[in-house]
């Protein structure tokens, strides 16, 4: 039990600081005002390294962060990062440690499904139909920024995801 929950703190912990960077440092790091959504990264990346529970719930956590930092009204990005978090994190079978190419198509591909789901229940339901215009300057640039980013960020997630795993191993043999 206190193996779960030093892995829930870690997560948790991670969360908050990748959203802590991205609305501050990243802000000033803009091109085009585009910036990398490091939140993305994180989800996807424990999503496809631990299985869709745990997509979903670290999903729920950074969209509720996003909702109260941001949003009007509560849930839609929390809804959003989970569903991505779950999808993702269906890969998980066919994830293997030592290549990381899949996790980064997959962070690239639930960027790109985050954006458009902006779009739609933000934009298009209000009558904005300007789709070609949001993908060419907003959501393909986030795109390759998160794409870049993710490649400074995902091996250390790997890394420690891999020392929590022998932490909590170790403590499963002891009982075992």
């Amino acid at each position: 039990m206190i193996r779960v929950i030093v892995r829930r703190t870690v997560e948790i912990a991670a969360v908050i600081v990748l959203f802590l960077i991205q609305i501050t440092w990243f802000k000033g790091l803009e091109i085009a005002s585009v910036s990398p959504n490091l939140l993305i990264i994180i989800v996807a990346a424990l999503g496809v390294l631990r299985g869709s529970r745990e997509g979903m719930i670290i999903g729920f956590i950074a969209g509720l962060l996003v909702d109260i930092y941001f949003a009007d009204y509560i849930g839609f990005y929390a809804l959003c990062y989970m569903f991505i978090g779950y999808v993702i994190g269906l890969f998980k079978r066919v994830f293997f440690a030592e290549d990381i190419k899949l996790p980064l198509i997959l962070i690239m591909l639930g960027n790109a499904l985050f954006n458009v789901a902006v779009y739609v229940f933000k934009f298009m339901l209000k009558g904005d139909l300007s789709f070609p215009y949001y993908l060419m300057n907003l959501i393909l640039p986030e795109v390759m920024y998160t794409f870049i980013v993710s490649l400074f960020i995902l091996p250390p997630t790997i890394k420690v995801n891999n020392l929590l795993e022998e932490y909590e191993k170790k403590g499963a043999s002891k009982f075992g």
